[in-house]
């Protein structure tokens, strides 16, 4: 997970592997740029703002063009090879198996850059596009973690009951001879919305639905969420990174361990970060020892722990030696994901088909949401 972890692309066609520009480039050679969202001495106060919002509309409408193809690219599975997520595997062959690898598949939590938030605090910065795409992975890994503590590995969103998939983003198999490809809308027969009021008419449905909605609400960017933007940039600041800054996979390792030290919400779930690859066990039973008087949540989760452990896995490149390693950590029902890439290009992997990976893509910029109380999300 440190700095460079693989890539799906990298189990890819050459076409697939090619290089991805630095943003750097958008700037003129030999010319040192503004330190972009912070006050500048040399320049109005106003003039700085618009200066730093024209930046950032730039910037996020080459992020979309640049980037926003590999969200809509359509692929194939291959139904001779089950597809693992999260522990749990799918034979595709099965017109079920693909139903409920695909309500798995979207009860996962995806979140993205966005823009137009509260400005992070001592700066003008109303987006994290080209430098929080870290964060987002992390976020992510962190979301998971606190669907299945609260609600099980086996819950489903509600609304994917009903849900059409046709805009899946499915990954190619590395064995062409094997392929089949098949149309989600074709070979699934949606349900109703019946079925989802039979759901949430079941015990713990509607309390469910809440839970989740409240998870969702903590990732929220604005100052007061818990495991928002805007916390993590904060919290970011004692490890030596500032918004605007890339953030390593080790750094945010921290940060989340941080940000559930500092919450209120989940106070009987805690990070442990390894060091040096090392997961001491005795650290890790003492962290179940110590009893939190605020654990009384009413909630019958108990006390957990997320390993997190930072790793870096090659040079320059993946090394592929690992590849075995990673798909044996992506089977295990205990896995939360990896998260891992290069500078401005994080991603967030949670399964795997044959030779390429699942993975979620934080690097497509959307507007920020407002979570009202009563519509949210």
């Amino acid at each position: 997970m440190n700095s460079v972890s693989p890539l799906a692309t990298q189990y890819g066609s050459p076409k697939s592997r090619r290089r991805i520009e630095d943003h750097g480039a958008l700037t003129g050679q030999g010319v040192q740029p503004r330190n972009m969202g912070y006050p500048d001495n040399t320049t109005a106060e106003g003039e700085a703002d618009e200066v730093d919002k024209l930046k950032s509309k730039i910037l996020t409408a080459w992020n979309n063009v640049k980037y926003g193809w590999t969200v809509k690219t359509k692929t194939t599975f291959s139904r001779s090879v089950p597809v693992y997520l999260l522990g749990e595997y799918y034979f595709l062959r099965l017109d079920d198996q693909i139903d409920r690898f695909q309500k798995d598949f979207v009860s996962r939590v995806w979140l993205t850059y966005r823009r137009d938030f509260p400005a992070l605090e001592g700066t003008t910065l109303t987006t994290d596009c080209g430098w929080g795409c870290m964060i987002r992975s992390a976020q992510m890994l962190l979301a998971q973690g606190l669907l299945v503590h609260l609600l099980s590995r086996d819950w489903i969103w509600p609304d994917a009951l009903y849900t059409h998939f046709v805009e899946m983003e499915p990954v190619r198999s590395s064995s062409p001879s094997s392929m089949a490809p098949f149309s989600p809308s074709s070979t699934i027969t949606a349900h109703t919305s019946r079925d989802s009021l039979l759901y949430m008419h079941c015990a713990g449905g509607l309390h469910q639905d809440q839970v989740h909605r409240n998870i969702l609400r903590w990732f929220s960017d604005h100052p007061s969420a818990p495991f928002g933007l805007h916390h993590m940039v904060a919290l970011g600041s004692s490890l030596g990174k500032k918004a605007g800054d890339w953030y390593g996979p080790s750094i945010v390792a921290h940060i989340l361990r941080k940000a559930l030290e500092t919450a209120s919400v989940v106070p009987e779930l805690s990070v442990y970060v390894s060091q040096d690859c090392t997961v001491y066990k005795a650290d890790v039973e003492q962290m179940f020892d110590r009893v939190d008087p605020q654990c009384d949540t009413g909630t019958s989760s108990g006390k957990a722990v997320i390993i997190l452990v930072p790793v870096r896995l090659g040079g320059e490149n993946f090394n592929p030696v690992y590849k075995h390693c990673l798909k044996e950590f992506l089977r295990m029902t205990s896995c939360l994901g990896i998260i891992g890439g290069k500078p401005k290009h994080s991603l967030y992997f949670i399964g795997y088909q044959d030779n390429y990976l699942c993975i979620l893509i934080p690097i497509t910029v959307s507007h920020t949401l407002i979570p009202a109380k009563t519509t949210f999300p």
